[in-house]
């Protein structure tokens, strides 16, 4: 294959690539975005097993074969409760993969370097091992809180900063050693010393991060491996994978620091670890009052008296499967002429844009559904406020307790309504481990069950 046309082939994908995140960027264009993202794959992949790869073409095959067996096996059995942590163990998947392609670049006794271009290319080899084991251990990290293999709660070490610091400081001393050595042996100890120090960091980094603040850690691992297929498309000169790595690491960052800042979070306190934590250590007062309870009939003839229902969906909604009953239910109070609008925290659920899919996936309108920024002012005229298994992201005590592990997040005030419902299965804390007064209120009625059953019982008797 020409030059030319490899060059050609490569600037098509790239742009697909930037396609496929402008239709990524709205629930109308999401679609067209993922179709622009896998033609752009498809071109990208086929072309650089056409121009590069001159032997062993059947192991190559086969492997993909494997690969995309298993990728097609997943994607048939897994629910959309797990597409958190499937996310973050296929970030863990790219690191691992930069780790290891590092690795066989620098042992590659065919590649010879020398004088400048032997230091560039020792640094991109580095740098490109470094970020792939954080995000490799990082990311595995994640899938176990996700999964409920680890617990939510954040793991806070003695001196944590310092210990980062300590490490970080361990890498850039060994990168100077590491560049400088002539050793092919020596050097190898020192890249292999320096991995094991990244393994560690990505440990202690996602582990001291409070299980609450998933959604971000997802968007920030996202963005690290990025970086690490940058960082391998400059080992292996691959200009496709380099703009590729730097788009969706670009992508990632951005995203991690639009959701910080709805959450009045530090970025920076992101990229060092422990974020979310420098807010306090305690789980916030004991909450005292009486849980009113209200039970279906009384919600139906709520709703059907009402002009205004904000409905608030949370993690709980996706672990009940209940979108298709939260849809059957809004379509059925808009044909009565209830006004029905879907607020969204940028952190419901466990990754970025959770409820979104969930709500598109049950055919919600996609003009009634609104992030928390453009409706929390409208919960005064709200007449009905149903919160379907949402707990830290409803949880008043993040404007009121500065102690609290989610103190200073921006919440969606559902208080602020006439009546506020809560679907939940018991009173548990949620994922920060924080009790919630918004139960206690003299105008909230907690719903206690199964989400799903509970919202298929109410729109039968509505």
């Amino acid at each position: 294959m020409s030059p030319s046309l490899i060059t050609v082939s490569y600037l098509a994908s790239a742009a697909l690539f930037i396609l496929a995140l402008g239709g990524l960027s709205t629930n109308e264009t999401a679609r067209r975005g993922n179709l622009f993202g896998m033609i752009g794959m498809v071109i990208a992949v086929l072309v650089t097993i056409a121009a590069f790869v001159t032997r062993n073409l059947e192991v190559l095959i086969a492997v993909m074969v494997v690969g995309g067996a298993i990728g097609f096996v997943l994607s048939r059995k897994v629910q959309m409760t797990q597409m958190p942590e499937l996310v973050a163990i296929l970030h863990s998947l790219v690191g691992l993969a930069a780790v290891l392609i590092g690795f066989a670049t620098f042992l590659d006794p065919v590649a010879q370097y020398s004088g400048v271009e032997k230091t560039i290319h020792e640094i991109e080899i580095y740098i490109g091992v470094a970020i792939g084991a954080l995000t490799f251990t990082g990311s595995v990290i994640a899938y176990g809180k996700l999964s409920g293999l680890i617990g939510g709660q954040p793991m806070m070490l003695p001196a944590r900063h310092w210990l980062n610091l300590a490490m970080l400081v361990a890498v850039i001393v060994l990168a100077v050693r590491f560049v400088g050595e002539t050793d092919h042996q020596q050097a190898t100890l020192l890249l292999l010393a320096m991995t094991a120090i990244a393994f560690l960091f990505g440990i202690h980094m996602v582990a001291a991060i409070g299980g609450a603040d998933m959604p971000v850690v997802i968007s920030m691992l996202n963005s690290y491996s990025g970086w690490a297929a940058a960082a391998t498309g400059f080992m292996l000169s691959n200009d496709l994978l380099i703009v590729t790595g730097a788009l969706v690491g670009s992508s990632g960052a951005i995203l991690s620091y639009i959701m910080c800042r709805a959450m009045n979070r530090h970025f920076v306190s992101v990229i060092a670890g422990g974020f979310g934590t420098s807010g306090g250590s305690s789980s916030g007062p004991s909450i005292e009052g009486e849980v009113q309870t209200i039970d279906i009939p009384a919600l139906a003839q709520i709703l059907n008296n009402a002009t205004q229902v904000m409905v608030v969906p949370g993690y709980g909604m996706a672990t009940a499967q209940a979108q298709h009953a939260v849809a059957d239910i809004t379509r059925t109070l808009i044909k009565k002429g209830v006004k029905v609008r879907f607020g969204i925290h940028p952190v419901a659920g466990r990754m970025p844009g959770h409820m979104n899919v969930l709500l598109a996936e049950a055919k919600v309108p996609y003009d009634i559904v609104f992030e928390m920024d453009e409706i929390n002012d409208d919960f005064p005229d709200i007449d009905v406020s149903i919160v379907v298994g949402a707990n830290d992201t409803v949880n008043p005590l993040a404007q009121e307790d500065t102690d609290s592990p989610i103190a200073g997040m921006p919440v969606l005030e559902v208080w602020k309504g006439t009546t506020t419902v809560v679907l939940k299965r018991g009173m548990a804390a949620g994922y920060a481990g924080v009790d919630n007064p918004l139960f206690v209120k003299d105008n909230t009625r907690m719903l206690f069950g199964d989400a799903r059953d509970s919202l298929e019982a109410l729109g039968q008797a509505l």
